[in-house]
């Protein structure tokens, strides 16, 4: 229950449905989910782990602004073990993997085209999970799962013009081409480019919600 609890708060305030600065009670929270307060709070702890609540003894649990050094941090440490996924995918992926591929960048167009931002994200973790499972590499998708939540904060508040879905999917048919290709250097650039952008769009997203944001 608490780890389902964690992924709901979680969706929630990646997707902005609760801003920073809001302090989260665990008797609302309990009642919300018809729990008792004790999944809550571990749910509670999760979330501080990933960065993305404080809890504050005798106060409540603090929805925190979004620090741009974790994300320049966050951002580096994915794209080190990303590019080597790619690297390691393209000696040897399937044609039926090449398929699914291609197939999760079908629905990344619909949902961009049907405006469903959430289900683009989810979209987009998957294909990435995918070439993290295909390459043998699941530990490397779960490192980067337990430290990419403030990087998808900022993921979502760029969707609309920073980084549009438009252009992600782009940068994500190429890196199935150098895969195809079965060109090792060709899918790790096309892969750190990928990845880049969230460096690009974090200070453009920053200027524009400045109350969301530290240093």
């Amino acid at each position: 229950m608490n780890q389902q609890i964690f992924r709901l708060l979680r969706q929630d305030i990646v997707t902005a449905r609760i801003p920073p600065g809001v302090l989260l009670s665990e008797k609302e929270i309990s009642s919300r989910f018809a729990v008792s307060r004790q999944p809550v709070r571990e749910a509670f702890i999760k979330l501080a782990e990933a960065g993305l609540v404080q809890i504050l003894p005798q106060r409540g649990t603090l929805v925190v602004r979004i620090s741009v050094s974790q994300v320049a941090e966050g951002s580096f440490i994915r794209q080190a073990v990303e590019c080597a996924v790619a690297r390691r995918l393209a000696a040897q992926i399937s044609p039926g993997q090449l398929l699914t591929l291609e197939h999760n960048l079908q629905q990344q167009q619909l949902a961009a085209q049907n405006g469903q931002a959430d289900v683009f994200l989810q979209l987009d973790d998957a294909f990435h999970q995918l070439l993290a499972h295909f390459a043998a590499c699941t530990l490397a998708w779960q490192t980067i799962e337990s430290i990419k939540a403030t990087m998808d904060r900022v993921r979502f508040l760029s969707l609309d013009a920073v980084s549009p879905p438009e252009l992600l999917i782009e940068q994500h048919a190429q890196i199935v081409t150098a895969l195809q290709a079965r060109d090792a250097d060709a899918s790790e650039v096309a892969m750190a480019a990928h990845l880049q952008e969230i460096g690009r769009s974090v200070l453009e997203v920053a200027r524009h919600n400045q109350d969301w944001f530290i240093n």
